[in-house]
């Protein structure tokens, strides 16, 4: 048997040899305005929200008192919802080929959001008779609103699949639903086994949970070869030539793979944010709330390419298209500030300061690039040009496996670093951003520094700072200048110091 090694592997098509990359088109859909939003929206208005007049135990009891753990959609929800249907059905009508998917959150707002589209594709052609299975629809159990399902801290335990079949889907003729993520099976309720408000911690394990099953759920179509509907849209076959990107309504040639995400914005956020950076990098501290965060209004649509294995296009991101016209801009609501966004984002002073020393080549990707970053912005030209001889040291087979990096992380933002050569006991590349001056990010960065450097058995820390601000930040932090200028080029510079701290 032969190895792995004595084995050629077939080289790679080039993109201009023909390479193909075939992909579904995704669509992530909020729901409409629940009587809930226009709850918030009320009380946000009656007691002045966001002033200084804000009377918050009024609107608290307001909320309070007409909250529900399972809404259904506003007046103004159901007016979106129509519209949203009259410009879905058209669309996937022309561009999507049958069934069309969708995924669907078991909360009653979402299902009402998307009952009229559904509806519309399951109607009857122009000569009688039905389109066959025009649409799949999957509710899955665990695709809920962050916070799950509770009225006044006690827990409901959401409906059921018999409820959810026989009072939304089956009304509105869709028969065949299937359901998943039901935690007790399907005749419990899609909360059943909750036993309070849902954490943030709780909500960011829960995200990553759908963004895995959202990826198999994709990948295992992806993986049907021979289905004439996933193809690479990038691709212009003859006969296509007068079909325009731009336009999602008008017929295609070739009808593609398309599914329906149908769910809520914080959550899709919390997805989102896995999307756009994948795993390791979308929580920078437990309880804390998102780094970052996609706003959607109410029926918003992201558009999304999916390609397989975890690889995303998004296309655009909270989208109105129909809602532009004059009677449904009146009906936009849910995604500006006003409607409490910001409250998303963490507080300042919730993330605390973080020290790391790893040895230069063993530095997280995403750190790397950020102390790197940092280097190019804020060192003079000659600390650069000594980081450059640096970087090209670290590479050398002599000082391989000496060079350390010393970082300070606020969340996942770097904030400082620096270099320390285990061998020479040279410090380098020291870097605070601006911001952080005033706090103690550089004092952590060079007792980091020295606590290292103790625990190594280096007796003396040398380092070389060429301006003024430097050496006094030094000499704060226990260093003495060993001479008074260092000659570069015939002359002696009066800010260019060799310093050095005894441990």
């Amino acid at each position: 048997m032969s190895s792995s090694s004595d084995t050629k592997s077939p080289s790679k098509k080039k993109i201009s040899d023909g390479e193909v990359r075939r992909s579904i088109s995704i669509r992530l859909i909020r729901h409409g305005e629940s009587q809930n939003n226009q709850v918030y929206r009320d009380a946000r208005k009656i007691f002045r929200g966001g002033t200084l007049d804000f009377d918050q135990e009024g609107w608290l009891k307001y909320v309070d008192d007409r909250r529900s753990a399972d809404p259904g959609l506003s007046d103004i929800g159901k007016i979106q919802a129509k519209k949203l249907a009259e410009y879905l059905e058209p669309h996937l009508t022309n561009q999507a080929s049958r069934p069309v998917r969708f995924v669907v959150s078991p909360m009653r707002r979402t299902i009402e959001t998307i009952l009229p589209t559904l509806e519309a594709l399951n109607q009857s052609n122009s000569d009688g008779t039905k389109e066959p299975d025009a649409c799949n629809v999957m509710i899955n159990g665990f695709y809920f609103e962050s916070e799950g399902c509770h009225t006044r801290e006690k827990v409901e335990p959401g409906m059921n699949a018999i409820e959810i079949n026989s009072s939304l889907l089956n009304p509105s003729g869709v028969k065949n639903a299937s359901f998943v993520g039901f935690p007790k099976g399907e005749e419990n309720g899609w909360y059943a086994n909750g036993t309070g408000a849902e954490t943030r911690a709780e909500s960011e394990e829960r995200a990553a949970k759908f963004y895995v099953w959202m990826m198999e759920y994709l990948d295992q179509q992806l993986s049907e070869v021979e289905e004439h509907d996933i193809f690479d849209a990038g691709v212009t076959l003859p006969g296509e030539e007068h079909e325009q990107s731009h336009d999602r309504l008008g017929p295609r040639s070739r009808r593609r793979r398309t599914a329906i995400f149908v769910g809520h914005g914080d959550f899709m956020s919390l997805v989102l944010k896995r999307i756009m950076a994948g795993f390791g990098h979308a929580v920078e501290k437990e309880s804390v709330p998102h780094r970052a965060a996609f706003v959607h209004f109410n029926t918003g649509i992201t558009e999304l390419e999916y390609f397989g294995d975890g690889r995303f296009l998004i296309m655009s991101q909270n989208h109105l298209p129909h809602l532009s016209d004059p009677e449904g801009s009146c009906c936009i609501t849910g995604g500006s500030m006003k409607d409490g966004w910001s409250y998303l984002m963490p507080f300042d002073g919730c993330l605390d300061s973080e020290v790391s020393v790893a040895f230069s080549d063993e530095v997280q990707p995403h750190v790397q690039e950020q102390t790197e970053a940092l280097r190019s912005l804020y060192l003079t030209k000659k600390e650069s040009t000594s980081a450059s001889r640096n970087k090209e040291k670290k590479r050398s087979k002599d000082s391989t496996g000496t060079e350390l990096t010393i970082v300070v992380k606020r969340g996942l933002q770097v904030v400082g670093c620096a270099s320390l050569n285990e061998k020479t006991g040279c410090l380098s590349d020291v870097v605070v951003r601006p911001s952080a001056r005033r706090s103690q990010v550089g004092q952590s960065l060079i007792e980091a520094v020295k606590n290292h450097a103790r625990e190594s058995n280096i007796d003396t820390i040398v380092t070389q700072p060429n301006t003024v601000d430097g050496k006094e930040f030094f000499q704060k932090m226990g260093f003495a200048p060993v001479d008074d200028g260092v000659k570069s080029e015939g002359q002696y510079s009066s800010e260019i110091v060799r310093m050095e701290c005894k441990l």
